[in-house]
């Protein structure tokens, strides 16, 4: 039986996609709510930020797959979450894929900007969001069309504003550190970490050359920007899947 496969959503949005279920054995992939996000999405602003968000995913992750070590996939933000989950629970990680992750401040140009936000400026740029998906897909990079409109609309109300801020404040705070550089360095030295961009914004995710060599693997998703799993929802699945050797 293969290991479980924990996909980690970023700042915006989630991984709950149906082509999930059809990519892996029944049961075997999870795509949680982090904290003030859909099912969570009622936990207050105060209580997130990154540390919280690995302590929450180690409770759903022993409670979906008690004692079994799991491959994290993460997106953007996410990404930084499962680095910090695997230098704090590290005998819980098989792998690790990162999905265009935050390596640096370099990577979290826009959580910085979000930090820096008002309350009333994220809400008002959250509701403009909401008010056209389509513009906001379209911004991104993504080729506007029944599905990615359907999940654009569902992405932007998974979070409230307060969500948004208190993630990019606690990313911008995080990311800012040589001990997260150097925490960073021992997930590589620890861990099978697998690279996964896609082919248009791999020139603007910040990866330094010592991860380069140090990664099991690197992917480039033709045909995609950022968000891979929504413009090119097979191929991202199947980068995937042959990056944890489970093709």
């Amino acid at each position: 039986m293969h290991a479980p496969v924990v996909f980690i959503h970023g700042l915006i949005g989630s991984l709950q996609l149906p082509e999930l279920s059809a990519a892996f054995a029944p049961g075997r992939a999870l795509a949680p709510d982090l904290l003030g996000y859909g099912a969570q999405r009622q936990v207050p602003a105060e209580a997130i930020d990154l540390p919280a968000q690995v302590e929450y995913l180690q409770r759903v992750i022993e409670e979906q797959f008690p004692g079994e070590a799991v491959h994290l996939v993460g997106h953007s933000v996410g990404g930084a979450v499962a680095m910090l989950f695997a230098q704090a629970h590290g005998e819980r990680v098989r792998s690790l894929v990162s999905v265009e992750g935050n390596f640096s401040l370099d990577d979290a140009f826009w959580s910085a900007a979000v930090a820096h936000m008002s309350t009333a400026e994220a809400s008002a740029m959250l509701d403009d969001f909401r008010a056209d998906p389509a513009a906001w897909l379209a911004r991104a990079g993504v080729e506007v069309d029944v599905r990615s409109l359907n999940i654009a609309e569902r992405w932007l109300a998974q979070q409230p504003a307060g969500t948004l801020q208190a993630m990019a404040r606690s990313v911008v705070a995080l990311t800012a550190t040589e001990s997260y550089r150097a925490g960073l360095r021992r997930v590589f030295s620890t861990h099978p970490v697998h690279l996964l961009a896609g082919a248009r914004s791999r020139a603007g995710w910040h990866v330094p050359g010592w991860a380069e060599q140090a990664a099991a693997s690197q992917t480039l998703i033709e045909g995609s920007g950022h968000l891979p799993m929504l413009e090119r929802p097979q191929a991202f699945l199947i980068a995937v899947r042959r990056a944890l050797q489970l093709a």
